[in-house]
């Protein structure tokens, strides 16, 4: 039989074989949990538990082994039985079951299902009574696996089911996860908070910020939400070297223009290439299958609200520094020199940014 890690478990709990060696008492089981609610269930008997449940002949006593003929003629009677003594339920509603098939493996056979629980709510459930309905000496070793990580559990006579997940979060903190996550991210890109400081320096009035502000949120948005429901994805050795150059272009371009009224334009036009970085670290996360769209646009909302932060931030310092600066206390103008400073940091970062890219594609 498959899983001999588990049987560890069984010598541990003292389950002791009977004097028949093909009758052990004990079922093993892995109990598969994906992240869209998918069930996947391979449990595994020994031949001799399995006549004696069913009434079927398929263990070999002289070969110690099942006859996998023997096996697939009691195939109807098998999953029968299966279909009676286990099941997968979520919020109290049955998971739909798939094609179950059943394998004869050695001394013992193997029955494998999926459940689809995707549209069930509440916690999803495993309940087994397979061979412990018959035998209250009888055990089940269960090893629950979820991402990368397994848990084990053990079903008896008197405890049958295991919790495998809990119930799903609500709209409401889905969003809210995943609104803080967009902040976050935000706030953590240090590519992207460069670019969106880079491109309002020469700004003193708020409309034109306004305006950039809006063209960059419409233009990564599209991007952003094309690649994260996979309708447009760009390879991140393309998307990343990108976003440098733009954060190289926009600084450098502050030596020779002061025209921030049509900086717009660039903003949406660079925007659509942030949008694909964006969408990289919201792929890291994935989006939850039952509310993407929501998750989404709470991931969209919270970038915006992190880059409304930066900007809020940036006008107000860059201000103070215009009144130090200046001598004309009645109409303080920006300081080209310090522009043309945090412009020299900001291309130089960028510029490092690009070339580690490139090498790292």
């Amino acid at each position: 039989m498959r899983w001999p890690r588990l049987l560890w478990l069984a010598v541990l709990l003292g389950i002791g074989l009977p004097a028949e060696a093909h009758q052990v008492n004990l079922v093993t089981a892995r109990v598969a949990l994906s992240p869209d609610r998918t069930v996947r269930v391979e449990l595994g008997l020994k031949g001799g538990d399995v006549d004696r449940l069913i009434g079927t002949k398929t263990y070999d006593l002289r070969r110690d082994a099942v006859d996998p003929a023997a096996v697939e003629a009691a195939g109807a009677a098998i999953l029968a039985y299966m279909r009676a003594h286990l099941a997968v339920t979520g919020g109290a509603k049955a998971c739909p079951a798939g094609d179950a098939a059943i394998l004869a493996d050695g001394d013992g056979i193997i029955y494998r299902n999926s459940f689809a629980c995707a549209e069930a709510g509440g916690d999803i459930i495993y309940r087994s009574t397979v061979l412990t309905e018959k035998d209250p000496a009888a055990r089940q070793v269960v090893l629950i696996a979820q991402g990368r990580s397994e848990t084990q559990a053990l079903l008896d006579a008197g405890n049958i089911t295991v919790t495998l997940s809990n119930a799903p979060p609500s709209l409401w903190s889905t969003m809210q996860r995943y609104g803080l996550t967009g902040i976050e991210h935000i706030f953590l890109g240090y590519d992207h908070v460069a670019f969106l400081i880079a491109v309002v320096l020469w700004a003193r009035q708020l409309l034109p910020v306004v305006k950039i502000v809006t063209a960059f949120t419409i233009a990564h948005s599209i991007t952003l939400s094309l690649a994260a429901l996979n309708l447009l994805v760009i390879p991140s050795r393309i998307v990343e070297p990108a976003i440098a150059a733009s954060i190289v272009f926009v600084a450098v371009e502050n030596f020779f223009s002061r025209d921030v009224d049509k900086r717009w334009r660039m903003a949406f036009l660079f925007g659509l290439i942030h949008g694909f970085g964006f969408a990289g670290a919201l792929r890291e996360i994935g989006l939850p299958p039952n509310a993407a769209v929501p998750a989404l646009a709470a991931f969209n909302i919270g970038v915006e609200i992190g880059q409304i932060a930066i900007v809020a931030v940036a006008l107000p310092a860059l201000g103070f520094l215009d009144r130090l600066t200046t001598t004309d206390r009645t109409g303080p103008v920006r300081a080209a020199r310090l522009v043309y400073m945090v412009s020299a940091v900001i291309s130089l970062l960028g510029g490092y940014w690009l070339l580690v890219r490139i090498l790292e594609a």
